[in-house]
């Protein structure tokens, strides 16, 4: 019962986004504006981790296979797409090379951060 409530408030917010995105014609897709307000109220300490980490967890666990109908439905549209899937798999193999230097790099100075804010904390004491 406790999955289905987080699923619950993660679909609801994700309802939420879809509403904004419609209404002021937003040029971000429903599905990141969900997310965003979800690292918003994360980050404000609106919704508790506690209150949907299970749920993500479940879905980070399965996230292959929401890979399984834009394959599909590639594969279908083949003929649309067999005159530029050179460009397509350029484009694939850039994009993932950036997201990849980007993450690591946010993880890099992410762990610096609490490293020294760790020091900190050892040197003068809790601050918040």
């Amino acid at each position: 019962m406790k999955t289905l409530k987080q699923f619950s408030l993660i679909l609801i917010i994700l309802f939420i986004a879809q509403i904004l995105q419609a209404r002021y014609s937003l040029p971000v897709p429903a599905t990141i504006l969900g997310m965003m307000i979800l690292l918003l109220l994360l980050m404000a300490r609106i919704v508790k981790l506690e209150r949907v980490e299970k749920a993500s967890n479940v879905l980070l666990d399965h996230l292959t296979l929401f890979f399984v109908p834009p394959v599909v439905g590639i594969i279908n549209q083949f003929h649309r797409v067999k005159d530029i899937w050179i460009y397509l798999l350029i484009i694939l193999l850039i994009s993932t090379i950036v997201v990849m230097a980007v993450t690591g790099l946010t993880v890099q100075f992410l762990y610096r951060y609490r490293v020294r804010r760790e020091k900190e904390e050892e040197k003068y004491g809790r601050i918040f």
